[in-house]
């Protein structure tokens, strides 16, 4: 009868191993085995997880009203360096909020965020027509109060307050 076990514990000659076997030693029946259930149980949570966060960022209404941020008084200009009927960018509350002063008549200022409330384009003064125009798509804001008037933005912009001392204009806090 032939000795069965000579063969089976015979060792395999380095030439029978693959070369990549040796850098990717990896033994398949070793590794951790993932059932659909804990997949799917995985993804949930990540999905849920992504769900949420990008709410909270998207609602910065919500952080601001959370969170309120303390907002100092900034000297923004001179009341002789602006004429009536135009307008003037400032940053407020930080460098990289930046805001339209606009002067309506000989004693009412107003400003606004200059970010549009549809996708954050810049909004310009419209002089001619007394607007305040995004021509990113096309939306117009009220001077007056900063509703929207025409186009996809459906909330009003961000008002800054506005207080005239002493000859000068000064930002005080803003209203969203």
């Amino acid at each position: 009868m032939p000795d069965t076990t000579s063969r089976s514990t015979a060792s395999v000659s380095p030439s029978a191993v693959p070369h990549w076997r040796e850098d990717f030693p990896i033994n398949w029946e070793d590794d951790h085995y993932v059932t659909r259930r804990a997949f799917t149980a995985f993804l949930t949570l990540i999905s849920g997880a992504l769900f949420l966060g990008t709410g909270l960022i998207a609602s910065r209404e919500w952080w601001h009203r959370l969170w309120p941020t303390q907002t100092v008084s900034t000297r923004i200009a001179l009341v002789q360096d602006i004429p009536v009927g135009t307008a003037r960018l400032f940053f407020y509350p930080t460098k990289n909020d930046p805001c339209l002063l606009l002067r309506l008549s000989e004693s009412q200022f107003v400003a606004y965020s200059q970010k549009c409330t549809h996708l954050q384009c810049p909004v310009l003064y419209n002089a001619d027509k007394k607007q305040l125009h995004c021509p990113c798509h096309e939306g117009y804001f009220s001077v007056e109060n900063g509703a929207p008037l025409a186009g996809p933005p459906k909330r009003p912009l961000p008002r800054i307050q506005i207080t005239t001392k002493g000859g000068e204009v000064w930002a005080t806090g803003v209203t969203v």
